[in-house]
């Protein structure tokens, strides 16, 4: 296949016209292909991380098994090349396992189209970070306005509208988060990347650094010093009280640092783990909020395992 050529997508509705059932049938199934790697481009901007983990040697060692199993979605660009939809983590797979083709179900979709797909199939992950949310639904949210022009907007790619609702609440419709939620997770992107990563890190909460999404990129910045040499992040009320200086003229650097050396109430020392270090050991059927339990569990077993090692060792 050559770079440049449009691969046909289905016989004309004429053409239909001397086919069987059966044929028309199969006519309007996917069409799947084996597709270069090399001719195969990422999404632009794709909100998704791919990670090199124990869940990506996983996929590898499966698609050297098996194959890949379901087919990732592309779209053709216009100089000939291809876009993925969805599948980053597959052809990424495919890559480690050294194929040089992959099956792929070609769509004829607009560039919003295939936003919405993206993220779509995307946000099925059982593990996605607030940055990934955020950066998705913001996107998501982008390629509908543009698609209607107005506040009531399309819900799927071959364009059905839902009439009186808006954008955010439909997305709060096909998504696990109440409408409330998808507009802090969206107010996220307005983070410089320094404090997302401590959001992402589960060190910041949603609720703070929904507050924080509002100060000035260069109030942001000397919050992130701030939090580095103090080695502290800031509660929900110092988030506030650094909104409101911000919005006051008043949030200078030394404001910031006085607001992040004040001791918080009960303030209790806190351990927090980066949630895609923990997930390598805990089962996919564990749900992120039964995570502490299963964590606590495995440490109270632990406990217990090292306690009888050091009676047979006292008994020797």
């Amino acid at each position: 296949m050559k770079n440049g050529q449009k691969i046909d997508l289905g016989l004309t509705g004429y053409d239909e016209l001397f086919m069987t059932e059966q044929e028309r049938h199969e006519n309007r199934l996917p069409k799947i292909y084996d597709i270069p790697l090399s001719e195969i481009d990422d999404f632009p901007n794709h909100p998704f991380k791919v990670r090199l983990d124990e869940d990506m040697d996983q996929l590898v060692q499966s698609v050297k098994d098996r194959g890949v199993i379901v087919p990732i979605t592309l779209r053709q660009k216009d100089d000939g090349r291809y876009e993925i939809v969805s599948g980053h983590r597959r052809k990424k797979a495919c890559e480690l396992a050294g194929f040089d083709t992959i099956r792929a179900e070609i769509r004829d979709l607009t560039r919003d189209e295939a936003i919405i797909l993206m993220v779509e199939s995307n946000l099925q992950r059982s593990v996605i970070l607030p940055s990934e949310k955020a950066f998705s639904y913001k996107m998501r949210l982008d390629a509908m306005a543009r698609q209607g022009q107005r506040t009531d907007l399309t819900c799927d790619p071959v364009g059905h509208k839902l009439p009186g609702m808006k954008s955010v609440e439909y997305l709060a419709e096909v998504s696990p988060d109440s409408k409330t939620q998808v507009q802090r997770y969206i107010r996220l992107t307005e983070l410089i990347p320094t404090l997302l990563d401590v959001v992402d890190e589960g060190r910041i909460g949603m609720r703070p650094a929904v507050e924080l999404s509002y100060l000035s990129k260069d109030e942001q910045s000397a919050l992130a010093d701030a939090m580095s040499y103090m080695d502290c992040t800031p509660s929900h009320d110092q988030a506030i009280r650094m909104r409101k200086m911000s919005g006051e003229g008043k949030l200078t650097p030394e404001a910031i640092e006085a607001i992040m050396g004040e001791v918080k109430p009960n303030q209790r020392e806190k351990i927090s783990f980066r949630a895609d270090r923990l997930r390598q050991y805990i089962p996919k059927n564990i749900s992120p909020s039964q995570t502490e339990d299963y964590v606590m569990k495995a440490l109270e077993h632990y406990s217990r395992y090292l306690e009888q090692v050091k009676k047979r060792n006292e008994a020797r």
